[in-house]
């Protein structure tokens, strides 16, 4: 399986929507939680921030889109966010490519990266560990569903 890994750009928008939306409906489904933030994201919305600037990229497979990661700077620190792999393709290692291509495009400033994820998603956790992720706090999103927080330290 040959993965290509490039920017993720304004007229990918409709194709990451979808699998962005598929990649998180199961969280949805598991944490009942209907109106999680990536499952109300609009088309709009999705092309206004891979316009304005976000380091985006997506992984393909041939021509389909099989993951898709953004990450917004903020001084030092870079929010991995919308990270998400098409289900049929989870734990093939794209999840790992782009976690790592993202966290090699942020500007030089970044020293900390983080991201949140629901505090029951052991799978997604393990991801995030084994790239050197540790939880550093919890909380609730709007949708009431339980998150951890977690960081890496740039090395």
């Amino acid at each position: 399986m040959t993965v290509h890994i490039g920017p993720l750009t304004p007229e990918h928008a409709g194709e990451a929507l979808t699998l962005q939306r598929a990649a998180y409906v199961t969280e949805a489904q598991f944490y009942d939680a209907p109106n999680l933030p990536p499952l109300t994201e609009t088309l709009t919305e999705l092309r206004a921030e891979l316009t304005n600037g976000v380091l985006a990229f997506g992984a393909w497979l041939g021509t389909r889109l099989a993951g898709c990661v953004r990450g917004r700077v903020d001084g030092d620190r870079m929010e991995v966010a919308r990270f998400a792999v098409a289900p049929d393709l989870q734990g093939k290692g794209i999840g790992t490519a782009l976690l790592a291509t993202a966290e090699d495009a942020a500007p030089r400033e970044v020293r900390t990266f983080w991201l949140v994820t629901g505090a029951s998603s052991e799978a997604s956790q393990r991801l995030y560990r084994r790239a050197g992720f540790a939880i550093v706090g919890d909380g609730t999103d709007s949708a009431g569903v339980a998150l951890v927080l977690l960081e890496k330290v740039r090395s």
